[in-house]
């Protein structure tokens, strides 16, 4: 493998732990291939696909959802722009929807500090009686957009 990189190499360039490469590795993220003594090469173009991989887990993609975009991705050659450009753009609405999610997240914390939650008749976090858990588990005024901008 002409060109490869050790573990640490890759760790290095790009910022993320070996442990975690190794990780990545047993997902099916990434591969590499070994040496005649049994250490790991990478081609250099894994630095790309972990830095795919860290950005992706950054907006809130699973490990599953990221496997399933990195299959898009060619087999037989190194990704190129277009093939990159092509993955990222399916990530349009999701990046809105984290920003508009982030938005209102801010509001509403900007709101509750600067009241000291003095004001339980109108705090969109209060939940009297849990009503939220009519709507169903998990923070239900977050998972409903429609609930927290009241």
């Amino acid at each position: 493998m002409d060109g490869a990189l050790t573990i640490g190499e890759v760790a290095k360039r790009s910022g993320t732990a070996t442990s975690a490469l190794r990780f990545y590795e047993e997902q099916g993220l990434i591969h590499s291939e070994r040496n005649d003594s049994g250490h790991r090469r990478y081609p250099r173009a894994v630095i790309r696909r972990v830095a795919f991989i860290v950005f992706a887990q950054r907006i809130g993609l699973s490990l599953e959802e990221i496997r399933t975009e990195l299959a898009y991705l060619p087999k037989n050659r190194t990704p190129d722009r277009s093939d990159w450009a092509k993955l990222s753009s399916r990530w349009t609405t999701r990046i809105r929807a984290r920003i508009a999610e982030l938005q209102r997240l801010q509001a509403t914390l900007t709101e509750c500090i600067g009241c000291g939650c003095l004001s339980l008749d109108r705090c969109q976090l209060a939940n009297p009686g849990d009503r939220a858990a009519r709507r169903g588990p998990g923070p239900r005024y977050w998972m409903d957009s429609e609930e927290v901008m009241r």
